[in-house]
């Protein structure tokens, strides 16, 4: 199981207190269980709403050149090596 990622600890908590905000104040409880069940509903909502935010992908490696087990090393080019520069034609 991947790690959560920083946006999506956010996103649930953001969830979690905002959604115990807005049921406490829309059901108007002030007894002990009514608050528990509050409670209860919105840490649900925001696990919920934590594991249903995108993820990061990782990125994939360009379909173009199949990876091999070993590249081969690069040639060196000596400083003089090469065709001579020529000047420009007038």
């Amino acid at each position: 199981m991947p790690r959560p990622t920083a946006a999506q600890f956010a996103y649930g908590s953001c969830t979690v207190i905002f959604s115990t905000l807005a049921m406490l104040l829309l059901s108007r409880t002030s007894s002990g269980a009514g608050i528990a069940v509050v409670a209860v509903v919105a840490l649900a909502l925001g696990l919920l709403v934590a594991m249903t935010a995108p993820q990061s992908r990782a990125r994939t490696v360009a379909a173009g050149r199949p990876a091999t087990a070993e590249e081969p090393a690069p040639t060196p080019v000596s400083a003089g090596a090469g065709e001579p520069v020529r000047g420009r034609a007038a």
